[in-house]
């Protein structure tokens, strides 16, 4: 073909995608612990249903949820995407964004979503540091601003073993010493390990939890294409969650098949690792619905062969049916092209009973779905150690789509503060917002 024609062909795709003529769908069935499935849909087209991100208006803010009241922690931000309560109360906030990626993304279509991505908010060159906040009179807004790490590389994840913050940077996890109540740390810190990276880097972030001991760091990995149409030569070490060792830095793979891995969480029962999951695109408005599930060591939980244990992706080749016959299915279905990031348990929050036991998630909002999911915080109840039969999630945070379907904000990063109170990180917003119980002051 040549160049005048793919140029043509790229316009249409770009027109059409821009308008998404795609028929609004009945509910997404997608949730929940036994999700109803629907057969996938061989799309020509993407849906692409981007909505375009605009700032708050003066005065507004997200809408909580009867019984409780929210305001903002911190404003002024530039694109906050995740949060680290330490245990003076100070809170820390990655601003960050992608890092350069050469590799991906070329072509027309690479070019178009790009284009797209800019407009949800997503072109924002990334700050590349660490911010902390203090509210030290305690009124549940910050007043002390401080950076304390800059010039890093796409920091995302960060976790607090004694006096050793560690930070997981798109490539690295990056070790930096820390005392109690610094507001700066101005030592260049050390590598800890390495993190599939690369000019490719598909999906970028890197969530990074310690267990109770400190012995171990675990550090989420996300794929390096939708379903492997790269190779998978690409997707070495990656849609994996890998356990490291914090003294000497060594690392293996904990588990695997999972697409885009991001925010994770200590069952407080069972101890066991949690965690929430982006799956594949392209498969048609209610397909395939992002999950919360336990994460077991050695499992493998389906990516890119099948979804939802045994639900076989036909694009994906080779084939691998001894893979598919050892798909783990995730626990718990948070509905499709959410895009659920972040995850907190909620136990010792000071939110209504209602909100005790279970998982807060922040769900950053879909661009390729009509109509549109996620844009909100919601609330997974357990019952003893897994979610609860039959129960779907409870809405906690919304209003960050307006009337007309701008983005005012997208969350992301969750995180209970040192009073109990939830803690919602906002990127297109560039606020923390907190959320309480309306009838309990600060």
């Amino acid at each position: 073909m040549q160049a005048s024609s793919w140029i043509l062909c790229g316009v249409v795709w770009a027109a059409m995608a821009a308008c998404s003529t795609a028929a609004p769908t009945t509910a997404d069935p997608g949730y929940g612990p036994n999700p109803n499935l629907p057969a996938p849909q061989k799309q020509l087209i993407p849906t692409v249903n981007v909505a375009k991100a605009n700032p708050w208006p003066a005065g507004t803010a997200p809408v909580a949820a009867t019984g409780l009241a929210v305001k903002a922690f911190a404003t002024g931000l530039t694109h906050p995407r995740w949060l680290l309560v330490l245990p003076n109360g100070d809170v820390l906030v990655a601003e960050t964004n992608a890092p350069p990626k050469p590799e991906d993304g070329k072509g027309l279509k690479g070019m178009v979503m790009k284009a797209k991505m800019k407009e949800a908010g997503a072109g924002t060159p990334t700050p590349n540091r660490i911010t902390l906040l203090r509210d030290a009179d305690g009124d549940g807004a910050a007043e002390v601003r401080s950076v304390l790490l800059e010039n890093l590389n796409s920091p995302f994840g960060m976790a607090l073993v004694g006096d050793q913050l560690y930070v997981a940077c798109t490539d690295a996890v990056m070790r930096f010493p820390y005392r109690a109540g610094d507001t700066r740390i101005s030592a260049t810190g050390s590598k800890l390990t390495d993190l599939p990276g690369g000019p490719i880097n598909h999906h970028w972030t890197k969530s990074l939890i310690a267990n109770a001991a400190g012995t171990k760091l675990y550090a989420t990995v996300g794929s390096n294409s939708n379903v492997a149409e790269r190779g998978m030569e690409a997707e070495e070490g990656r849609a994996a969650i890998w356990e490291i060792d914090v003294a000497s830095g060594q690392k293996r793979i904990f588990a695997t098949g999972l697409r885009n891995p991001n925010g994770m969480g200590w069952e407080p029962g069972s101890k066991a690792l949690w965690t929430v999951v982006n799956e594949r695109d392209e498969l048609g408005d209610n397909l395939v619905p992002d999950y919360l599930t336990s994460v077991r060591d050695g499992a493998f939980y389906g990516w890119p062969y099948s979804y939802y244990g045994a639900h076989v992706d036909a694009r994906v080749s080779p084939k691998n049916p001894d893979m598919v016959a050892k798909a783990v299915a995730p626990d718990y279905a948070l509905g499709s092209h959410t895009a659920s990031l972040g995850m907190t348990f909620s136990d010792g929050t000071t939110l209504p009973a209602a909100f005790a036991h279970g998982v807060f998630v922040g769900q950053h909002g879909s661009w390729n779905r009509e109509p549109r999911s996620g844009y909100k915080v919601v609330f997974v109840p357990f019952d003893g150690q897994k979610p609860a039969a039959g129960a779907l999630p409870v809405d906690v945070l919304t209003g960050f789509l307006s009337a007309q379907g701008e983005a005012y904000g997208r969350p992301v990063g969750v995180a209970l503060d040192s009073k109990g109170a939830l803690l919602v990180a906002d990127d297109v917003g560039n606020a923390v917002w907190r959320v309480t119980n309306a009838t309990v002051a600060r």
